[in-house]
């Protein structure tokens, strides 16, 4: 044997070789061939998808199962089990936790040849333990468009007809158009791909309604007997209802009107809130002293009581009748009180026009030797009353004499008339005066040096005052 081999080592290095060859490209194929080669790749986790109708599935053909377009597996075999194929997968290990005891299936082709795959969609529960099976209510199968067409009557399959027919013809040599109409929907579908992005992080959501619903109806097809009294009670509910049903169309009818008047009181109740937090906010502060206030007031409130007690409580007591025989009168005088209330209002108003200033408090302004301010009449019927008073204030035996007021007349005759006897008084009895008066009238240059006569002095305050002729008040 060594001999012959060294005699053809050439040619045996050449068939081994080949060999070797063959093994590698036997052994690609097969893998391709999605074929496990023991003690080589794991075990995979089987898992069973019952489904109504498996058509097209043919294991061994590379047919996989796919979970959001990710593959995770194969079909290894179909079987029937109580008129339902159940279908094997065989999940990688690497997956072996991504199905869950709530995923659904659905079987659907890749291919317009019928080349079939399962989609799966998870589910959210405990992860479905190896052996254990999807039910045929959590699947559906693949549906041909032979079964879609025969759910539609004749008249509908011809319409439908018609309408793939008419399109044909409508779009033969308008491919070019149809794709400007496409592109310009693409505003569209980025808004419907928002939309779907968010269904997709909703799904969760989605799947744990589903979920809870689902053990919902199962709850209740466990008590059979209370839904039956359910029913029973909301027929006779709806039969009271529809014997209700004028009083329920009124009602209805009113609804608008009553949903307008409350959003209009929520409106103000809202303004009411907004008006009354700042007032609740501030009255915390007296609300936080009410404990201390109502200490402080003890004292005084178990003084008081027997007052209260002893003393008003048995006078009302007494003043009972009293206020009774006041009732007619009282009654009398509420309808009198509109006519009180017309008489103080004009009474308010015409004391109103009597102080009404309208420049207010002002400053002496005199023009021409005359007091130029706008008074009201308040001020006018002081200065009534005032020179009414000094009018009748000087009287003899005779009775009440009036002053008489000389106006026009030359300043040398008044003076004359007026300031000299009294000048002349002031110079006998009050010679401080005379001194002061004369040393001002000096002081502006009205009186010369030395002792003055009568004369002058009377010339002097004429100056002084600017002329007595004027009739100056």
């Amino acid at each position: 044997m060594k001999r012959a081999i060294k005699a053809h080592l050439r040619d045996f290095l050449v068939v081994l070789g080949l060999v070797v060859l063959a093994v590698a490209i036997g052994g690609y194929i097969l893998s391709q061939q999605r074929l496990r080669f023991p003690l080589i790749d794991d075990e995979p986790k089987r898992v069973e998808i019952e489904l109504d109708n498996a058509q097209s599935v043919q294991p061994g053909q590379g047919q996989t199962v796919r979970v959001a377009g990710v593959e995770i597996g194969q079909i290894s075999a179909v079987e029937i089990e109580d008129g339902n194929a159940v279908v094997e997968v065989e999940i990688d290990q690497e997956f072996e936790d991504v199905i869950r005891e709530d995923a659904t299936a659905l079987l659907r082709p890749r291919t317009g040849l019928k080349d079939m795959l399962i989609e799966v969609d998870p589910g959210q529960g405990e992860v479905l333990e190896a052996g254990r099976r999807i039910a045929v209510g959590n699947t559906l199968p693949d549906v041909n468009p032979d079964e879609i067409y025969s759910t539609l009557d004749a008249d509908t399959r011809a319409y439908l007809r018609l309408l793939i027919s008419g399109a044909g013809k409508g779009l033969r040599g308008r491919g070019d158009d149809l794709a400007e109409t496409l592109k310009r929907l693409e505003p569209l579908h980025r808004d419907v791909a928002r939309v779907a992005q968010a269904g997709a992080r909703r799904r969760d959501a989605l799947r744990r309604l589903v979920n809870r619903y689902s053990l919902l109806m199962r709850a209740l097809g466990r008590h059979p007997a209370a839904l039956r009294r359910l029913v029973s009670a909301s027929q006779g509910v709806f039969d009271a209802l529809a014997g209700e049903q004028s009083n329920i169309s009124a009602a209805v009818a009113r609804l608008p009107g009553t949903l307008r008047q409350t959003e209009r009181t929520l409106g103000r109740v809202d303004t009411l809130a907004q008006v009354l937090r700042p007032a609740l906010n501030s009255l915390r502060p007296p609300v936080r002293q009410l404990a201390t206030t109502n200490e402080a007031l003890r004292p005084f409130l178990s003084e008081t009581t027997p007052i209260v007690r002893d003393q008003i409580r048995p006078f009302a007591r007494a003043a009972g009748p009293y206020v009774d025989d006041l009732e007619p009168s009282a009654r009398d005088l509420a309808q009198a009180s509109p006519d009180l209330t017309d008489a103080v209002e004009e009474l308010n108003r015409f004391f109103n026009m009597g102080a009404y200033n309208p420049g207010g408090a002002e400053p002496p302004r005199v023009e021409g030797g005359n007091d130029m301010r706008q008074e009201g009449f308040l001020y006018w019927l002081a200065w009534t009353a005032n020179n009414g008073v000094s009018l009748f204030s000087t009287a003899d035996a005779q009775g009440v004499y009036r002053r008489l007021t000389i106006c026009g007349l030359s300043p040398g005759i008044l003076g004359s008339v007026q300031l000299g006897p009294l000048v002349r008084e002031i110079a006998a009895s009050q010679p401080e005066i005379l001194a002061d008066m004369t040393a001002g009238l000096r002081a502006q240059g009205l009186l010369p040096a030395g002792i003055p006569t009568t004369t002058q002095l009377v010339d002097a305050v004429t100056d002084a005052t600017g002329g007595l002729g004027d009739c100056r008040f």
